[in-house]
């Protein structure tokens, strides 16, 4: 019995959402990559598949920054002049 070439093996369970850009936002705690907290990220290999999944469901309604406007050409104007 050979091998067949066509099957690879692989594990049964939740992959990580890891982007391999792991850097935490100071304020929202999140990773920018993944959006997981840190507590999250150091757990995840001891988490149940239940656990991970609930975690995945929640990743696309995070925000890891938040979105705030700089103030465009207006701020940029009223900083330079005050």
């Amino acid at each position: 019995m050979t091998p067949s070439s066509d099957h690879i093996w692989t594990r049964k369970e939740v992959e990580s959402p890891c982007t391999k850009v792991c850097q935490i936002h100071p304020e929202t705690r999140l990773c920018l990559g993944c959006a997981r907290s840190i507590d999250e990220i150091g757990g995840w290999g001891l988490m149940t598949p239940e656990e991970r999944r609930a975690i995945m469901a929640e990743l696309p309604n995070r925000s890891p920054a938040p979105t705030k406007r700089r103030g465009g050409r207006a701020a940029r104007l009223k900083r330079q002049f005050d």
